[in-house]
């Protein structure tokens, strides 16, 4: 999202957030009291990075603006990006690093730094310049720390004005900003905050990088996982290979899939060669990030990274190849992992009273079955329609018809389900509707906050989920409201 708070939740949530000092950064009491399920006390984090967040002074209001994560050792990166065409100068940067990288066959990225409050976007040729900095800034904090190491403790503060900076060796520094469009960093704050961070590699550590991504988002999006790869029966003979993921991601408006959706980064201690990260990324982004909407915009600063050191396992070699077991365990674990990180961004919508799952089975083929899900998922209508928890289940059908695909609408079927898991509710089915509809049911399952809308076209074997919201009063009140 590339604005700074709104009103309602959002801005309850960054008064709150403004309060506290770095070491409270982490308090869940922060954050409204229906959305601390979703902030999790303790994670599994993958080894080998050391991340932090803090105040610097982009954000007019206060309150962490600033997160770093760092490797200590070369990673593999991939990443995807916004296809809006006023893409941001961050955007325009990482994807000339990503593609350098690339070509040079070399694993030149070691750190990822992102500010919020102020999107480096639309600001010409001075944005890009200013990236550039941002990125050495990076840069430089990656040599302090090397140079450093020696006697590090888990929590390492690392000051970028101590030593020699030039170093040696190829290395790159990821960009992102998400904030308000238009206007310049202030790139002396931001410099001098990089060179000050306080990095680790605590549960605690985490969550400060996390709250330092949020704009009008309502709470840190976090995630992290402990995973089996390889053989199972490797794994039941005590062979196996642990590797652990975890996930930072932020959004709350200005979310509509086309390649990215917000900004994110996953990081993992797998070991895994450039191409198969880059096919695993495109598959796991197919079905997460780009499978969820809440307002029909793309920003300008869309991009989802993931970086991937190795530090797993000396022992274990790199998957190399499309055709292991690993490899089919990675990206399925990826996606599945993504997928969640998407969903909290989807819970956070802002204004958002509920949180909609549409699934479409029985398409000819994944890209049909997503298209209809994502009409559905993107009509005002349907979303003004569960905020209202009205059964206007013909404007689910009206979506369907206009998705831009050949359909027999004597096959199409149509239930709602509760999040709860108790009986869902028939609504069409072979292209008649289920009459009379029970009024009751219906009321007693849109007046949940998961709802789950299932249309079976009769076409195929394919299928695809999107996740939405619904469309609130509140939405118009933060999106009349947004700059800071």
């Amino acid at each position: 999202m590339l604005r700074a708070s709104g009103v309602s939740l959002a801005k309850k949530a960054s008064s709150s957030i403004r309060q506290l000092s770095s070491k409270a950064a982490t308090a869940t009491a922060a954050f409204p009291e229906a959305k601390k399920r979703f902030i999790p006390a303790s994670g599994t984090y993958p080894r080998g990075f050391f991340v932090g967040g803090m105040h610097c002074g982009v954000k007019k209001r206060g309150g962490p603006d600033l997160a770093v994560i760092l490797s200590d050792r070369e990673t593999t990166a991939s990443a995807v990006f916004t296809t809006n065409q006023f893409c941001a100068a961050p955007v325009q940067l990482d994807r000339e690093t990503i593609n350098r990288a690339r070509s040079a066959q070399k694993q030149i990225v070691r750190a990822v730094v992102v500010n919020s409050g102020c999107a480096n976007a639309v600001t010409g040729e001075q944005g890009l310049k200013d990236a550039r900095v941002m990125a050495e800034a990076g840069d430089k904090l990656v040599r302090k720390f090397d140079a450093g190491r020696k006697g590090a403790t888990t929590t390492t503060k690392t000051t970028a004005t101590d030593g020699d900076d030039k170093g040696e060796g190829d290395l790159a520094s990821l960009v992102m900003s998400t904030g308000v469009i238009g206007q310049r960093l202030p790139l002396d704050n931001i410099c001098k905050g990089i060179g000050e961070i306080e990095l680790g590699e605590s549960h605690d550590m985490w969550m400060r990088a996390a709250v330092a991504h949020m704009t009008t988002d309502t709470f840190p999006k976090l995630l992290s996982r402990e995973i089996s790869i390889g053989d199972p029966q490797a794994a039941e003979d005590g062979k196996k290979t642990v590797i652990r993921m975890a996930g930072i991601t932020k959004g709350a408006g200005m979310i509509h899939p086309n390649m990215a959706t917000l900004l994110g980064t996953v990081c993992t201690d797998a070991a895994i060669t450039q191409p198969l990260l880059d096919k695993a990324l495109a598959y796991a982004v197919a079905r997460s990030f780009n499978a969820i909407s809440i307002d029909g915009d793309m920003s300008t600063n869309d991009t989802i990274a993931v970086i991937a050191n190795g530090a797993a396992s000396a022992a274990a070699p790199a998957i190399d190849s499309e055709d292991s077991a690993e490899y089919a365990v990675f990206r399925s674990e990826l996606t599945k992992f993504m997928a969640e990180l998407a969903s909290l961004v989807v819970r956070d919508g802002e204004g958002a009273t509920k949180f909609i799952t549409v699934e479409v089975e029985g398409a000819r083929s994944f890209d049909d079955a997503k298209r209809v899900a994502s009409t559905i998922a993107t009509s005002s209508l349907v979303k003004t329609a569960f905020y209202g928890k009205d059964a206007n289940w013909g404007r689910i059908l009206c979506a369907v018809g206009y998705a831009g695909i050949p359909l027999d609408t004597s096959k199409v079927s149509l239930a709602i389900y509760p999040g709860d898991g108790t009986a869902p509710l028939a609504l069409v089915s072979a292209g008649e509707p289920l009459l009379p509809l029970d009024e009751t049911r219906a009321s007693e399952i849109l007046d949940q906050e998961d709802v789950i809308v299932r249309v079976g076209l009769g076409l195929g074997s394919e299928s695809a989920r999107i996740y939405t919201c619904d469309l609130s009063h509140d939405y118009v009140s933060i999106n009349a409201d947004y700059r800071s």
